[in-house]
């Protein structure tokens, strides 16, 4: 199955809309929103700049929504959604969208899953057809046969993806280590193949039932349409699937450290050493997020930031610094990740990063460095604009999760709003001294590298020679019964 390349990332950047310049822009984004009864939210944004359209459908549900013993679950109907549902054939969907000159995917993140189709706009109304046989008509379609066969697409995928590539578990080692056990973000996306192992038919079609539902999607048409006849055709494929149960959008849960937690691994596919330093900080939509947006920016992004000039230029220590601020749902994280170069000590790695922070409160930043930061990243925000995809994006995000598509415009006029104080603010409450998690991967037999005070991450890596799968019986296209 095709995969939205770095969709965290994606959905991280899309999160980032606000700005700098004291003139204020105006912007608006004309759309109209509105409830079918059956609870699916629909926003419509005419764009005919040219003939094309875009269809995004936005379910809340990702991985924090799964229970600890039932992880994995969102991430395996990313997979079944694209097989097969009751009135479209197996592997059909791509099938369908291709053939109109189209493209479709989809993603799961930890709060979120999200499937597009960017298309001719004469195969919006195919696109509607699609989207809403999954949404009401798949369950039938997951049977024990095709279940097995995703089970094993999904266990191929972690070892292609976090056993057998460098650096593969450290997000897993990270998010055992940052977040308490049970926490909704404790575990990786992709689950825990125990989990996945045990589960049951009924357990995902349950899962299914509770989540894929309209009263907990958002469904976004943007482009070259006539907005009453999108609407009649949402009527037709989607006012019939019925509501599920009220479900109650997730509290925030941040977290603080008791304590620093240092964990290294002997990565037998890394090549050089990597050490990832995080930070427990804000959750999404807060004004403490936009303060970290740029503080993010400030300390490491481009080769007057304090971490490049300390680990690249000076120490050469390392050919790149790359650092984020991640707010999500719940909660969220702002991460440091240094690959060095090789033989290099990661203890100097950290020691380097501190002097870097160091450096930072003593150089300062300028409010023009200010103003620089918050324009490009408003720069960015309108680069999406420009897109009929993107914009479905966003348009899916705002509303899914603050109620309102015109809430990117009030998150735009945050970001203009940060000041020097907001970002000195965030710097002592969240990183200043603060407890945090560190990672150090190393090549095999190689612990000499590992940062000072480090214990061993007891990660267990498959043993591909060893893999076993479940077992898939052949027979022939299953019949179902239709709903």
């Amino acid at each position: 199955m095709k995969k939205l390349a770095s969709f965290t990332f994606l959905v991280t950047l899309l999160l980032l809309a606000g700005c700098g310049g004291k003139e204020k822009t105006k912007l608006t984004v004309p759309h109209e929103t509105y409830k079918l009864e059956n609870g699916l939210t629909v926003v419509l944004n005419e764009d005919k700049s040219d003939p094309i359209a875009s269809l995004v459908i936005l379910y809340h549900v990702g991985s924090a929504r799964e229970v600890p013993g039932k992880t994995g679950f969102a991430h395996l109907f990313e997979h079944m959604m694209f097989q097969r549902s009751e009135n479209v054939g197996e592997d059909e969907c791509f099938k369908y969208i291709e053939g109109a000159g189209g493209d479709m995917n989809g993603g799961t993140s930890y709060d979120q899953t999200i499937y597009f189709e960017l298309i001719p706009k004469n195969a919006l109304e195919l696109a509607m057809w699609l989207e809403s046989d999954r949404m009401g008509f798949l369950r039938n379609t997951v049977t024990p046969q095709s279940f097995a066969l995703q089970q094993n697409v999904v266990q191929n995928e972690k070892r292609q993806m976090v056993d057998n590539r460098p650096y593969g578990h450290t997000d897993v080692v990270i998010l055992k280590n940052l977040y308490p056990e049970g926490h909704p973000y404790s575990w990786d996306v992709i689950g825990e193949m125990e989990d996945l192992a045990n589960a049951t038919v009924d357990d995902v079609k349950e899962f299914h039932k509770k989540f894929y539902i309209p009263n907990n999607a958002t469904l976004v048409v943007s482009g070259d349409f006539e907005a009453e006849e999108v609407k009649a055709l949402i009527e037709k494929y989607f006012g019939e699937i019925p509501a599920g149960e009220e479900l109650k959008d997730p509290e925030p849960v941040t977290v603080t450290l008791a304590e620093t937690k240092k964990l290294y691994h002997e990565d037998a596919f890394a090549r050089a050493p990597q050490f990832t330093m995080v930070y427990p900080v804000a959750e999404q939509f807060t004004k403490d997020s936009y303060a970290l947006d740029v503080l993010a920016q400030l300390l490491g992004v481009g080769k007057n930031s304090p971490l490049y000039k300390v680990l690249v230029k000076e120490k050469q220590l390392t050919s790149n610094v790359r650092i984020y601020n991640q707010s999500q749902e719940i909660a969220g994280q702002m991460q440091i990740n240094v690959t060095a170069n090789p033989s290099t000590s990661l203890d100097e790695v950290e020691k380097a990063v501190f002097e870097a922070f160091e450096r930072f409160e003593t150089e300062k930043f300028t409010e023009r460095d200010l103003e620089r930061i918050k324009a490009g990243i408003e720069r960015n925000f309108y680069l999406m604009m420009s897109s009929v995809m993107y914009k479905g994006f966003m348009l899916a995000l705002y509303t899914e999760f603050t109620g309102s598509p015109d809430f990117m415009l009030e998150e735009l006029e945050m970001q203009r709003q940060v000041t020097a104080d907001d970002v000195w603010d965030v710097y002592n409450r969240y990183i200043k001294g603060k407890n945090y998690v560190a990672t150090s991967f190393v090549p095999r037999g190689q612990t000499d590298l590992v940062a000072a005070g480090s214990v061993d991450a007891g990660v267990v890596e498959e043993d591909i020679t060893q893999a076993t799968q479940m077992e898939v019986v052949a027979g022939g296209e299953e019949v179902i019964e239709k709903t």
